[in-house]
């Protein structure tokens, strides 16, 4: 965090008091304080308590789109509880593979005259799996106090701006481990005796001499050193992992290593709030395989905290569905985690680069990038492309002797060319640029690359879902009515709303027809599925229907005739119909259902009820069936509504008890200048359907409107 105003560490300094304080009085073991940024579309770690900042810099960042307890507690202003590791599998998969650790978390919104952003606290698994409502209480109290601190600094004129890295705010408890001597006093209170001490960065803070000769160094080259990095043997992803789980989880942590050429040496870390402490015994024997991990790689690994990313990255790619999804995801997550300003994501499409997805480039920068030929010279991208080797420039000058023209094209000053590419088949281009110089480190360099041959596999994924989409989708608006028939005494509405999840779309259907000057009528079906096949049989009986209809059958003989074209089709798909003809000069309405739900009926002055319609079988099922038929008068003002069972069908919700609180939603529709259209959107917004459907939705409502017949 950087202040425009006061310095930081002035204006911080109430902040970190309340956080350090919180995390003392809940006896959390670590502490995190988020804020978000001012576009709110990520947010930024500001400040962290009982660990290292470097622990967490792979998620210094996070797009609030992402699926994360500190997310949903800003999205949805709540608090955010998860109790045990098994539980955070369960609820955040994703966040589970970046910290697979036991330990419990709570995630609380920080909300004043705004939102600001989130506080974490995380406890050992040792705590109760559960919170009491005092701990809620605390811990509501200390976001609120966070609150008032951050809008006391921009009322000062010094409003703290998240962005600038995350501080280490000490916890307060136990002596800090800042000299050898305050560092022995924490080992000798940890550990009966001991081999060597760590600070919760990791680093060497204290080290016995028998500590140094089964480490093969002396202490001073040891001391505040990474033990991966001042120990070759040691550099590998596995150690660093055992520390990272001593941090996290508050618990002892035991693994073996093997010090060249043959030494086996078994390292016990004592994890408190002030740091670890380390016993070094040395073992004759060679542990299990599953004990150790040898590296034979000569490149510098990876580290442990990389790998957590790159994994957390790559399901967030298998999860991804249409092309804008891809880039979504590389805009909001992957391009924050590298700290990039810039984007273009291109597809390779007959010979050129189309870019189908780009983020803080001009649209006028944009349309000169776009539709340049694969082997341009303009930009390194054509060449990276072609050779699938990826392309790093850590400043202009670097980029200015290779493509002179580049530089002036994006105005940025650093480029990572990522060739997207799958078993030698190039998909597309993944640019990512800096606003400032920026050195690309060999493991960043190799996490880049592996995120591209991810992206090339879910954007290809993603081109053949869309293409997939289009062509069921243009099936389906084909099968719908574009519009339906002007009938007079008839006031009619209707919606068709996809489902969310698959291919978003369905067999539900419905129509208006006409039957000559006096009558019409009102068809409403549900094919079962979300897929081509589910919408090309919903236009035969559709279809089917219709044909019927027009030759003046009787609802029961409609859904007769129908169902006995379905049965020698011999569908792996079941069908439901509802039927209604209104007869406006006998004033009466007929209505036979083949296993659909009753339609609603609502009188002037507000008395709603489901219609009694016996249901026959679905169609197709069953080749001669007789459908009973029902009745009913038709009466001025009267609202029918007809609808799938996508709109009440509701997880653990009795589906009569949906139908009636539908009803009731119905029946408080104002009589006075009723607009259909907006009763529809009423009557979805208050199903619950507006957001996620796993199934599709048909709806059509008709009024009889009084002295037109």
């Amino acid at each position: 965090m950087t202040s425009t105003g006061g310095g930081p560490a002035t204006d911080s300094a109430e902040l970190d008091a309340v956080v350090a304080e919180t995390v003392r009085r809940t006896g959390a073991s670590i502490g995190a304080l988020y804020l978000l940024a001012p576009d709110e579309r990520l947010l930024h770690l500001d400040a962290m308590c009982g660990v290292g900042a470097e622990l967490a810099a792979p998620w210094e960042t996070v797009s609030l789109a992402t699926p994360a307890p500190v997310t949903d507690a800003v999205r949805d202003d709540r608090l955010v509880w998860v109790g045990s590791q098994e539980e955070m599998v369960r609820s955040y998969p994703r966040t589970a593979m970046a910290f697979p650790y036991p330990f419990a978390l709570v995630a609380a919104p920080v909300a004043g005259i705004r939102r600001w952003g989130s506080l974490v606290l995380m406890w050992p698994a040792t705590r109760p799996p559960y919170m009491t409502g005092r701990e809620r209480a605390n811990i509501a109290s200390s976001c609120r106090r966070v609150a008032r601190a951050l809008e006391e600094a921009a009322d000062r004129g010094s409003p703290l701006v998240p962005g600038g890295g995350a501080r280490v705010v000490p916890a307060g408890t136990g002596r800090p481990s800042t000299s050898p001597e305050s560092a022995v006093a924490d080992f000798v209170e940890r550990l009966p005796g001991g081999s060597c001490a760590l600070d919760l960065e990791g680093r060497f803070t204290f080290l016995t001499a028998g500590a140094c000769e089964l480490l093969g160094v002396d202490a001073g080259r040891l001391l505040g050193t990474l033990p991966w990095q001042s120990l070759r043997w040691l550099d590998d992803p596995t150690y660093e992992d055992r520390y990272r789980a001593a941090v996290i989880s508050r618990a002892p942590v035991a693994f073996t290593a093997c010090r060249p050429p043959d030494h086996w040496l078994e390292f016990h870390l004592y994890p408190d709030a002030s740091g670890i402490s380390v016993r070094i015994v040395s073992t004759s024997e060679e542990p299990p395989p599953a004990r150790v991990h040898r590296s034979t790689r000569t490149a510098a690994p990876t580290r442990a905290g990389r790998l957590y990313q790159l994994t957390h990255l790559a399901a967030a790619l298998t999860e991804v569905v249409g092309v804008q999804d891809v880039i979504d995801l590389v805009a909001d997550q992957i391009m924050p985690a590298f700290g990039a300003r810039g984007l273009v994501l291109s597809a390779a499409e007959g010979g050129r680069l189309r870019i189908t997805g780009h983020r803080g480039y001009s649209a006028e920068t944009v349309e000169r990038l776009d539709g340049l030929p694969l082997d341009t010279t303009l930009t390194p991208a054509g060449r990276a492309l072609s050779t699938g080797i990826p392309a790093f420039f850590a400043d202009r000058e670097e980029m200015r002797r290779v493509y002179p023209q580049a530089p002036q094209i994006s105005g940025a000053h650093a480029w990572a060319f990522l060739p997207l590419i799958i078993s030698g088949r190039p998909v597309g281009c993944c640019v990512l640029s800096y606003d400032h110089p920026h050195e690309f480190p060999a493991e960043e360099r190799a996490v880049m690359t592996s995120l591209a041959g991810l992206i090339a596999q879910a954007l290809d994924r993603a081109r053949l879902y869309d293409t997939k989409h289009e062509l069921a989708r243009g099936l389906q608006q084909a099968l719908l009515p574009r519009t339906l028939p002007e009938i007079d005494g008839l006031a009619v509405a209707a919606r068709y709303m996809p489902a969310t999840r698959g291919m978003d779309i369905g067999g539900d259907f419905y129509d208006l027809i006409r039957l000559g000057d006096t009558a019409a009528a009102a068809v409403i079906g549900d094919v079962q599925g979300h897929n081509v096949a589910a919408a090309a049989l919903m236009g035969q009986v559709r279809t089917a229907v219709r044909a019927h209809a027009a030759l003046g059958a009787t609802p029961d003989q409609v859904l007769a005739e129908t169902n006995r074209l379905l049965a020698d089709f011999g569908p792996d798909l079941f069908t439901s119909c509802l039927y209604a003809r209104l007869d406006f000069a006998r004033r009466s309405m007929t209505l036979a259902s083949a296993g659909h739900p009753p339609p609603l009926l609502r009188l002037p002055g507000g008395d709603t009820r489901p219609v009694a319609v016996p249901p026959g079988p679905l169609l197709g099922i069953i080749p001669d069936t007789v459908f009973p038929v029902t009745e009913i008068a038709l009466v001025p003002g009267m609202i029918l509504a007809f609808y799938t069972d996508g709109l009440v069908e509701r997880p653990g919700v009795d589906l009569d008890d949906s139908i009636t609180d539908l009803a009731r939603h119905l029946a408080r529709a104002d009589d006075q200048d009723l607009d259909l259209d907006l009763l529809i959107d009423d009557l979805v917004s208050e199903a619950g359907t507006t957001g996620q459907r796993a199934d599709d939705i048909a709806l059509l409502l008709l009024q009889h409107r009084a002295g037109t017949r």
